[in-house]
């Protein structure tokens, strides 16, 4: 099948038979629109926004700290123009290239690190805490329905009977005045 005109449309396409798609082996012959909804999509290699780097607003309300965030002169004790002046271009500009040079030096280490966290982190969730949540649901449903039986074999005959043997009871309040 190399060089077909499909290879080309398509290639990351799901693997192909010649009956039809492994996921669907009755189907003998697949239609252009059941190819391009399984086609798989590379997110590792998906577009990336270089304007908006924070489109989830993840750090609207932690990090983000300007000049005015930071020093403030109340009114009545106020420095020189020019002290001011260069006070800002002097934490704006220390600010931006420290930043800078942290990330250059620190974050692409970070990056593997919690790219590496994460990947064990949705391995574990995928592999071994779902399975154990659905195993757990799966043994306590047996277990409540044994329990259900023993209460309404045991306890429901019981509290039948009690509660026909104070049914005749009659609690009458009078208010002295």
């Amino acid at each position: 099948m190399k060089g077909d005109a499909a290879d080309e449309d398509f290639p990351h396409s799901p693997f192909i038979r010649k009956q039809g798609n492994i996921y669907k082996p009755n189907n003998k012959t697949m239609d252009s629109d059941s190819v391009t909804e399984k086609t798989l999509q590379d997110v590792h290699t998906k577009e990336i926004d270089l304007v908006n780097r924070d489109p989830k607003h993840l750090n609207d309300d932690v990090v983000k700290v300007d000049f005015e965030d930071v020093i403030a002169e109340p009114p009545g004790t106020y420095s020189f123009d020019s002290v001011w002046k260069a006070s800002f271009t002097t934490f704006t500009v220390t600010k931006y290239w420290c930043y800078r040079l942290l990330t250059a030096l620190v974050g692409i280490p970070l990056a593997l690190v919690w790219g590496i966290f994460f990947a064990i982190l949705s391995f574990l969730h995928i592999w071994a805490v779902v399975p154990c949540v659905k195993s757990y649901l799966i043994e306590i449903h047996c277990v409540s329905r044994v329990y259900s039986i023993c209460i309404h074999t045991f306890c429901d005959p019981f509290f039948e009977a009690v509660g026909k043997c104070f049914s005749k009871v009659h609690v009458g309040l009078t208010k002295e005045v």
